[in-house]
């Protein structure tokens, strides 16, 4: 918006240029970027913007962070493996599992040295 400007006139200055601008009823946005890391809109504002063809998206609202979680497939392969070397526990060997993100060795030199 240019300060000191009505909204009636910049809407119609706006039409005038050939921009079309709808209010979108969004309830919740998500954006999810590469590393995982996700940025969560609750009652964001979410503006479409039609310009001369081309379609854009304002997004308006006060972000929540959530961080990547790290989401670790644990095979029954890895669990016997982790067993077989330390004669722990199923519970034991996936708990040492998931302490070390999956790592097999690491896993079970933790468990050895207990």
């Amino acid at each position: 918006m240019i300060p000191g400007m009505n909204p009636k006139q910049m809407q119609k200055m706006m039409k005038q240029m050939g921009v079309q601008q709808d209010e979108l009823p969004v309830v919740h946005a998500q954006l999810v970027f590469s590393d995982g890391t996700k940025l969560l809109f609750e009652q964001p504002q979410v503006t479409k913007v039609n310009m001369m063809g081309q379609e854009t998206y304002q997004l308006i609202g006060t972000p929540v962070r959530e961080e990547a979680s790290q989401h670790i497939t644990i095979t029954d392969e890895d669990l016997e493996t982790v067993i077989e070397q330390t004669g722990c526990s199923m519970e034991e060997a996936k708990q040492a599992l998931e302490e070390t993100n999956g790592d097999l060795a690491e896993a079970i030199l933790n468990l050895s040295e207990q």
